[in-house]
């Protein structure tokens, strides 16, 4: 096991943050034991919580060597002593700004963490199954905005406790290759293979945590939200029990790119590897080096490879869109959502004119993964117009703001549509589906715009995770390339919004149910819950008919020209 050391887990860290204080050999609960199929493991208590954490627990065999691009493999023998779960493990080897502060990547990394609450022994708590997002590139469980303590403490504040767990799982090519080989070897969508063993090892062994195995909820945002919906749908929707619920923030069933890939990538890559003459590309690719692969899978030789989830006819067994429409999902309850402006996270820049978003439309643009014609391209412009800025768009952006010329005074519009594309089309879709087949689905719109985010950005992709994890205290921001505390110098009310977003996802794990305030989403046009500081009571009820025309359109194209 890689694991983070604990003078450089300290100097990166915040001790009140991490909550990591170890245990003296006064405190009753000192240290904590669990008896797992693979033997013993031990934890750490922190006082200052009364939780005990169990951390870099290995789930899975490391994918190095002959396992690597390879379906992940269950430990298959019993640990040679008491294993310490005191520290955190090494970061899947991603490649972007979430990786920055925390420098400790490896392929050794299918580890995950438990955070419970101390002294709940008699019962078996409901579990929450954190899957954290990064576009499947960049990312790790180990990433402190995503500390489990606060939501862990949390339950316990409103009498409904849970055990959290968080997963580490391959990213970029290391969990997501592509190819003809990759398919016909079964070896696609390892990524999201990894999650799964990962819930398998909670079926095995969540009790002896006491946690109830029967009572697990998946949940994650961005691409941890696509995975969820991922798993909703996996071998055509078959259910293995392995959750009771599911949570998407800002991702859904549908993918946010194609479900195509292009067959020549895997074989370009084998000739810059020098793998081209192999039998087998991937036996090759095997038996290079770490460093001389990470090398490559960083360098700009590598940027126009798109390793990502494709349709290989056992995980993904088709277009999930498509999925959907039949009914070939795992009927659970549901939260999902999106913020109000995720566009701006996605849509190009600048878009000046009408003739700038016309360009975009018709030139691939990101993210939809296809072009439109020049038909296609003249309805979106339709359903999308000058004036959105004028009650269009339900935001939290001054209705008066227009973007300077380096971000386009047309960027709203097609900003509006980029988000559109990617997250609230395929969530409306999915909204819509779970009611038509008389399931419970909470859904909401996040409409806050937390602290160090002017009128440009608004309420855009992410910013609701602070709020959902109760990171009061900002753990995990401020460091280069990532946003200050949400919260520092904002209204009381955002920190009361945090408590109120935090027990809801709480009150789901633990009853399927966020509370009676918040409406199931019924009909074809359903009721949101809208997430807003800046209104009476913290939010309010809308009807999920706003950008009808234009996300009518999108999500008619969805299996036709985004083949997903």
């Amino acid at each position: 096991m890689v694991s983070l050391k604990l003078g450089a887990f300290f100097s990166l860290w915040s001790y009140a943050v991490l909550a990591f204080p170890y245990s003296s050999p006064n405190d009753s609960s000192y240290p904590p034991f669990v008896q797992t199929k693979n033997g013993t493991i031990e934890g750490v208590y922190s006082a200052v919580h009364n939780q005990d954490f169990f951390l870099g627990i290995p789930y899975a065999q490391p994918p190095v060597g002959a396992l690597r691009f390879r379906v992940p493999q269950p430990l298959n023998t019993k640990f040679s002593s008491t294993y310490s779960a005191t520290e955190y493990s090494a970061a899947c080897v991603g490649y972007g700004s979430d990786e920055w502060p925390y420098p400790f990547l490896s392929e050794d990394c299918l580890y995950l963490n438990v955070i419970r609450p101390a002294n709940y022994s008699d019962q078996k708590l409901p579990v929450a199954f954190w899957i954290h997002g990064g576009g499947l590139y960049e990312g790790s469980a180990i990433d402190e905005r995503y500390n489990l303590t606060w939501m862990v403490k949390r339950s316990v504040e409103i009498g409904k406790p849970i055990i959290a767990v968080s997963v580490n799982y391959r990213l970029s090519m290391w969990g997501f290759i592509t190819g003809e080989e990759v398919i016909k070897s079964g070896n696609a969508n390892l990524g999201f293979r990894d999650q799964r063993l990962g819930l398998h090892w909670v079926q095995e062994n969540i009790e002896a945590f006491g946690g109830d195995p029967s009572k697990v909820t998946i949940f994650g945002e961005s691409a941890g939200g696509l995975s969820v919906g991922m798993h909703l749908t996996a071998y055509g929707g078959r259910d293995d029990k392995l959750f009771r619920g599911a949570i998407m923030q800002s991702g859904s069933p549908i993918s946010y790119s194609t479900l195509d890939y292009d067959p020549s990538e895997l074989l370009t890559a084998s000739v810059q590897l020098g793998c081209n003459n192999s039998s087998s590309i991937l036996d090759c690719l095997r038996t290079i080096s770490y460093d001389t692969l990470n090398a490559w899978i960083n360098s700009t030789a590598s940027y126009a490879f798109s390793w990502q989830p494709i349709i290989d006819g056992d995980f993904i067994q088709g277009k999930t869109s498509l999925q959907l429409d039949s009914g070939a999902f795992v009927h659970v309850p549901i939260i999902s959502g999106a913020n109000s402006d995720e566009g701006t996270a996605f849509g190009p820049k600048p878009i000046n004119t009408a003739q700038d978003f016309y360009n975009y439309l018709i030139n691939a643009p990101a993210p939809a993964p296809a072009p439109l014609t020049p038909s296609q391209a003249t309805k979106v412009l339709s359903a999308y117009p000058a004036n959105i800025t004028v009650g269009a768009v339900p935001t939290n952006q001054p209705l008066s703001y227009i973007p300077g010329p380096g971000i386009g005074a047309s960027s709203r519009r097609s900003d509006a549509y980029a988000g559109d594309v990617a997250m609230i089309a395929p969530r409306r879709k999915t909204c819509q589906t779970w009611a038509s087949a008389s399931l419970s689905a909470y859904c909401y719109r996040f409409n806050t715009i937390p602290a160090g985010l002017g009128p440009e950005t608004g309420a855009t992709h992410f910013q609701e995770v602070a709020f959902v994890f109760n990171n009061k205290l900002g753990g995990g921001y401020g460091y280069p390339g990532v946003s200050v505390n949400p919260f520092e110098g904002m209204p009381q009310k955002f920190l009361e919004l945090s408590d109120e977003m935090s027990a809801a996802w709480v009150a789901f794990v633990h009853d399927l149910s966020p509370g009676e305030w918040w409406p199931r989403y019924e009909g074809e046009i359903g009721r949101n819950w809208v997430f807003d500081a800046n209104a009476t009571g913290l939010g309010y009820r809308e009807l999920d008919d706003w950008r009808k025309e234009g996300i009518e359109l999108i999500s008619g194209w969805n299996a036709e020209i985004y083949r997903r």
